[in-house]
């Protein structure tokens, strides 16, 4: 069974990778395979994601672009990139959220002294734009050119539920949802043929070596940060 993966690259960074820095010189293709059945001949792995901002962390760029080398070091992996966007804005503080009966937030004293404005920090936000799209799109599109006979879709966003059910409900293809957390979307779940979890002992399965040499003789070694 042609077997077609979507990576919602953005979504698994921020549900497994990120508090994990010494599994994300991850193996999109071992991933897959791992996680589906012996049936199933893969055949392409698409990972969508953003160039990442030099303004949070300059070294950030460095280690994308050496992780993104590694990545087509495999012949069945294609990335597809949207957009980063970082820009500063001025949220309210939430003073009475509280967790286990302890204040998450408090009010800022500098904050205070400005009154009578709204209680209000200025925070820098990072948001990703175009990659959710541009998987439902190519998911939509791959199914109406019959270039599967199975999808499987990396993610925990509800925005890929209608593109899910459109291929699995309208187009009768099957789409499994590989989700990487416990309690995946509801809506989600419904409209998958099948729901598989991403465990972490699938993660630690699925690294790169740690040094991966290119088709150009040039050595690409993990991060240190990532050991």
């Amino acid at each position: 069974m042609r077997t077609f993966v979507y990576v919602d690259g953005c979504n698994l960074y921020y549900r497994l990778l990120k508090e994990r820095p010494n599994l994300k010189w991850l193996n999109l293709r071992l991933l897959a395979e791992n996680l589906l059945s012996a049936d199933n001949q893969l055949a392409e792995v698409n990972y969508y994601t953003a160039r990442v901002s030099a303004r949070l962390n300059p070294d950030s760029p460095k280690k994308q672009q050496t992780y993104l080398d590694v990545l087509q070091t495999e012949p069945l992996i294609k990335v597809h990139f949207g957009n980063f966007q970082v820009h500063s804005k001025y949220l309210p503080i939430c003073s009475n959220a509280e967790l286990n009966g302890k204040s998450l937030f408090m009010p800022c004293p500098r904050v205070q002294n400005i009154q009578p404005w709204p209680e209000v920090v200025r925070v820098m936000r990072t948001e990703e734009k175009g990659s959710d799209v541009n998987l439902g799109v190519h998911l939509v599109r791959d199914a109406c050119q019959s270039k599967f006979d199975i999808a499987a879709v990396i993610t925990n966003d509800t925005d890929l539920q209608e593109p899910i059910r459109i291929v699995v409900q309208e187009l009768g293809k099957t789409v499994g949802l590989l989700t990487p957390v416990k309690r995946p979307a509801q809506g989600l779940v419904c409209n998958a043929s099948f729901v598989r979890r991403i465990r972490i002992s699938h993660l630690r399965r699925s690294q790169f070596p740690n040094s991966v040499i290119e088709a150009s003789g040039n050595i690409l070694r993990r991060p240190v940060e990532w050991a």
